[in-house]
């Protein structure tokens, strides 16, 4: 089925997108949400008169995609963890783990869009961590992971 995408859809496209979904997909899911229209003329046209909203909007989501990765990319996030043998950490270093600490920066970046390597950090050192923007951009965020000793009971 045809259809005209209402809102930006995560691995199906962006708004004002004209798609073809499964039929059920479409009729089960993306129209009753209000993620889509049936691709008609009438909708079309509707599009077409959105058209200069719809650019503005996502010219203005470009920018800040491209602000967040020059302010990760001067970014070098601390992560101090408790530390056994070998520098090996109890625990590990996440995506959640990631975006906390840049809550604490003020940067705000959802968990699915970071790329840990190996998807968990277990040794201390340096790691450089992707993280996705908008249009297919990512910025590289330099990690460094530091051990604290785990005190004896």
């Amino acid at each position: 089925m045809k259809i005209i995408l209402s809102q930006d859809i995560a691995n199906l496209g962006e708004e004002g997108d004209v798609k073809v979904v499964a039929d059920g997909y479409a009729r089960n899911f993306l129209i009753p949400k209000g993620m889509a229209v049936v691709c008609t003329k009438e909708n079309v046209n509707n599009l077409e008169q959105k058209k200069a909203a719809i650019d503005k909007r996502k010219e203005e989501k470009k920018k800040a995609a491209l602000g967040l990765k020059d302010r990760l990319a001067g970014e070098n996030l601390e992560i101090e963890m408790p530390v056994g043998e070998k520098g090996k950490l109890f625990g590990a270093v996440t995506s959640q783990s990631i975006v906390d600490e840049l809550n604490k920066l003020g940067i705000a970046v959802e968990k699915k869009k970071i790329e840990v390597p190996e998807h968990a950090i277990k040794m201390v050192g340096s790691y450089v961590v992707k993280v996705k923007l908008y249009g297919g951009e990512s910025a590289d965020l330099k990690v460094e992971v530091k051990g604290i000793e785990k005190e004896e009971e």
